[in-house]
């Protein structure tokens, strides 16, 4: 793992978690430290943002523009191919593997075996990047979906957030599962009026903050419970898209491979969901709001924004509203669909404005890469790696990414595991221990399987994903009944 500075190791030896160090103990100096904008947006696909993809169905004019003010990463992906665990790997920079947190929480869904054992809590001993800026002098603001534990002793309030409107337990809105005020969420002290947008509320509060924090560091972290089901979009821009998606023709969906003791499922091969449609562009409004505050305050030159989203667009389940094509599988997959995200960063004077990046990422990075931004150094043992060499245009030192995902997902996901090693990407299946091997460069869609091609390869890169395994200490499918699931100490 790399290593990254915290002044919490000495504190939690001496008082614990609830002091946090003096800002000294870190060398941070706050008149060169930038602000944070992290935009985290719940189910969006990589194919979902016009930035990404000129044919895109949905129309992201500020995500569009954010892109050409600062780098878009083809490559960036996200820990896991559901919310939860990439949830645990933005804020600690770990990978969620280590503390059993694999499946949104808390998801026990069965197959053919039964998945393996699941934490539904991010401890209380992991450092949040929230804690790390908090102990260095930054205001510190969350807005929106949290799901990273059951009781509020997990939530943001108690994580590093000096202020919290929304985040609780559940993956969706509160009450009902509302996007339309009364939103009667108990983390929400005062009350939107009758039919106030979510999206909207989340972005004029994280504004408010800004504005009102503008002479001192900040993190402001708006994360979306956009563009997660219950689709509910607004009237005028559903209106808009039902037009839009009326000039559109072709098949929208496809048979998708079956797992075993799941549900059958298709996939959206079009995208032309009028809803979906709305919410993408309501989720896209509230970023631009965001955006101008940041111009309007003053603060634009000196604040590192970040966009991102947590797992693949949703194409083979609840609706299936979105088509991830060319990339195969969607939410709940370890192929590309499910794990590669829309990944943005904007950081003045170090961004070349429309740049573009290859270089793999992913949400392990987010925690070393502010702290290094804000000059704090920590000492705890971290999987993520300050990826500011890439926003120069150079290359990083990465050997590997890996995935692991022990579960049936909701959207009829394969159990599996990932490792990628430059373009190649080798996927092994958890039920039986079959690998598959793709070259991404030429088959960004895993359509062509290499394994028999080239068998060293398979070889090599699979015993690094085992080794990875044990350092980790993954857990794997159980029984189920008289049922034996394959392991990796079966294959040695």
């Amino acid at each position: 793992m790399n290593s990254i500075c915290s002044a919490f190791t000495f504190t939690l030896m001496l008082v614990g978690l609830a002091v946090h160090p003096p800002i000294s103990a870190l060398g941070a100096d706050q008149e060169t430290q930038p602000n944070f904008v992290v935009f985290l947006v719940d189910d969006l696909g990589y194919m979902d943002v016009g930035a990404n993809n000129p044919d895109c169905f949905y129309e992201t004019p500020n995500i569009n523009r954010l892109s050409e003010s600062g780098m878009r990463f083809t490559d960036g992906y996200a820990a896991n191919p559901v919310c939860s665990p990439t949830r645990f790997s933005l804020m600690t920079g770990r990978y969620p593997t280590r503390v059993r947190a694999t499946n949104f929480f808390s998801g026990k869904r069965s197959g053919r075996f039964n998945p393996a054992p699941l934490n539904d809590n991010m401890p209380l001993d992991e450092i949040t990047i929230a804690q790390a800026l908090k102990a260095n002098g930054y205001g510190t603001f969350f807005a929106g979906k949290w799901h990273l534990g059951e009781s509020k002793e997990y939530f943001p309030q108690n994580r590093g957030f000096d202020i919290n409107i929304g985040g609780h337990t559940k993956g969706g809105p509160y009450t009902g599962k509302k996007y339309f005020a009364p939103f009667e969420n108990p983390e929400m002290e005062v009350e939107s009026p009758a039919g106030d947008h979510l999206p909207d509320r989340l972005a004029r509060d994280t504004a408010a903050f800004i504005d009102a924090n503008k002479d001192k560091p900040f993190l402001a972290y708006l994360s979306f419970y956009s563009v997660h089901t219950p689709l509910m979009g607004r009237p005028d821009l559903v209106a808009k898209y039902k037009a839009k998606a009326d000039k559109i023709n072709g098949v929208e969906f496809a048979e998708e491979e079956q797992v075993t003791g799941v549900t059958p499922r298709k996939v959206r091969v079009l995208q032309k969901h009028a809803v979906y449609a709305a919410m993408v562009e309501a989720m896209d409004q509230a970023v631009g709001k965001v955006l101008k505050q940041l111009d309007d305050s003053g603060v634009a030159d000196n604040t590192v924004v970040i966009f991102t989203s947590d797992n693949g667009g949703l194409s083979t389940s609840e609706g299936s509203p979105t088509s991830n094509l060319p990339l195969r599988g969607g939410k709940g997959w370890v192929y590309e669909g499910g794990i590669r995200e829309p990944w943005i960063i904007r950081y003045p004077g170090v961004t070349t404005p429309g740049s573009v990046s290859a270089e793999p990422i992913c949400s392990i990075d987010l925690f070393p890469t502010i702290a290094s931004a804000a000059n704090i150094k920590v000492d705890h043992e971290i999987d993520g790696i300050d990826v500011r060499p890439a926003l120069d245009g150079k290359s990083l030192d990465r050997e590997a990414l890996f995935w692991h995902y022990p579960h049936y997902s909701n959207q009829g996901g394969i159990p599996g595991g990932a490792i990628r090693m430059g373009n190649f990407k080798l996927f092994e299946r958890y039920e039986d221990g079959r690998v598959h091997l793709y070259d991404l460069a030429s088959d960004i869609g895993e359509s062509h399987d290499l394994a028999t091609d080239m068998p060293d390869r398979v070889t090599m890169m699979r015993n690094r994903l085992h080794q990875w395994y044990e350092s980790v200490d993954a857990k794997f499918l159980q029984p189920k009944g008289n049922a034996i699931p394959w392991s990796p100490a079966s294959a040695e």
